[in-house]
């Protein structure tokens, strides 16, 4: 079968069981999940080959936070999200007081849908300068924090990997947080899901562009991923239309019409790769994202700096938190 295109382990175990036709747990991954008033939490655990081969993604583990309502200007619930979010950011991290964290904004900043991680950096609060020059900061029990927007490629000529290794081995942190834009197949969840895996990530992979990976093997330290996806790719959504489409015209009709009836006999992949070629005069990455997308990324970029921000110092280093 294709692989539809999204970087969400809990869509990658959805569509291999929409695949297989089954409901079950898939080999070699565990799922566990925990539902709050406005947020679900799916955790996934890969725990083996088996696992990586099955969801295509690599042994480890990966937290999704949903909030369908994370996209409304709601200042109470970006609070509770972001606490949820801050204490499985500190268990996946496994966090000490002693660890110094680099925490990289990885995107464009000049498109709004790749513009996630920049705005993420924007609201850190940054200690790293203050425990090494400020006195008063010496015997503090404040946690080394220190960030980068490195740019992309087509803007500095220089590519991600070569930017951050230089950082991390000048800077020696213990913990690397990468925040980037993603893909996801179904647009309910563009901005009002977050993703955290300790697998490191692909810089550019929200917007079909992968660059070198950032993980503890390229370099050397412990690398947790954190996501939101910002974009859809235009021939899934073409695709699942169709499907709904098709769903709406046989409960309309007793009978299957020539129409339905030869649109329902064409393989989905078959019809997928229909669907790439009618798009491609439009562009061979054609990815969609919703009209208000720069105040979604507004909203969702605020909640995961402030849930950096708690799980490194507290709430109490948050002047809004009571």
């Amino acid at each position: 079968m294709r692989q539809i295109r999204t970087d969400l382990a809990i869509e990658a175990g959805e569509i291999f069981r929409a695949n297989a036709d089954q409901t079950e747990d898939i080999p070699g991954v565990r799922t566990e999940m925990q539902k709050y008033q406005d947020v679900t939490i799916t955790r996934v655990f890969v725990e083996n080959e088996m696992g990586e081969r099955a969801i295509g993604k690599a042994k480890g583990t990966y937290v999704t936070l949903e909030a369908p309502r994370m996209r409304e200007n709601d200042d109470r619930l970006h609070e509770k999200i972001a606490d949820l979010f801050s204490v499985e950011l500190k268990n996946i991290a496994k966090l000490t007081k002693k660890d110094t964290v680099l925490v990289v904004g990885l995107g464009n900043w000049h498109v709004t849908p790749d513009a996630l991680g920049p705005k993420v950096t924007e609201g850190l609060i940054i200690t790293r300068h203050l425990l090494q020059y400020d006195p008063n900061f010496k015997d503090s029990d404040v946690r080394a924090v220190c960030g980068i927007s490195p740019g992309v490629l087509g803007i500095t000529g220089v590519e991600t990997m070569e930017v951050v290794k230089g950082v991390v081995e000048r800077v020696k942190p213990t913990i690397v947080m990468v925040i980037d834009a993603l893909a996801s197949r179904k647009m309910e969840r563009v901005s009002s899901t977050i993703q955290i895996a300790d697998t490191g990530i692909s810089p550019g992979s929200g917007v079909g562009n992968k660059r070198m990976a950032l993980n503890q093997e390229t370099l050397g330290v412990k690398v947790i991923a954190i996501g939101v996806p910002t974009v859809v790719d235009a021939a899934t959504i073409a695709n699942d239309t169709i499907d709904l489409l098709l769903d709406n015209m046989q409960k309309e009709n007793a009978q299957d019409n020539a129409l339905t009836q030869t649109l329902k006999n064409i393989n989905r992949d078959d019809k997928y790769d229909l669907i790439l070629q009618s798009l491609a005069p439009f562009g061979q990455q054609l990815i969609v994202t919703p009209n208000d997308v720069d105040s979604m990324i507004d909203r969702v970029s605020n909640v995961i700096s402030d849930g950096i921000n708690v799980a490194m110092h507290g709430k109490d280093a948050i002047p809004h938190y009571e």
